[in-house]
C-alpha cells in the first residue's frame, strides 16, 4: 500500500476512536445528568455522534448508501429531540 492509503487508513481509525469516545461520554451524561434537559442534549449529542460514526463507516467501504441513511438518521433525530423537548415542557406531544 502507498503513504496515502496508510495515512488515510491511521485517520479513518482515530475518526472512529474518537467519535466512539464521544458516544461513550454522552451516554454517561444521559445517564448521570442531573436534568431532564442535560438529557435531552445528550441524546442530540448522541444522534450526531451516530451520524459520524455511520460517515465514517461509508467512507472506509467506499459507498454510497450510508450517506442516504444518514440524513434519514438525522431526519428521525430532529423530529424525536422536537418532540421530547416538547412532551416535558408541556406534558403533551400533539396539541
Amino acid at each position: 500500500m502507498s503513504l496515502a492509503q496508510d495515512l488515510m487508513n491511521g485517520t479513518l481509525i482515530l475518526g472512529f476512536v474518537i467519535v466512539s469516545l464521544a458516544q461513550v461520554m454522552a451516554m454517561i451524561r444521559l445517564v448521570i445528568g442531573p436534568s431532564t434537559g442535560d438529557r435531552i442534549l445528550a441524546l442530540d449529542t448522541m444522534v450526531i455522534n451516530a451520524i459520524g460514526l455511520v460517515v465514517l463507516l461509508g467512507i472506509s467501504q467506499g459507498t454510497r448508501i450510508y450517506f442516504e441513511v444518514t440524513l434519514i438518521i438525522a431526519m428521525l433525530g430532529f423530529v424525536s429531540t422536537v418532540a421530547y423537548a416538547r412532551f416535558v415542557l408541556r406534558g403533551d406531544i400533539i396539541e
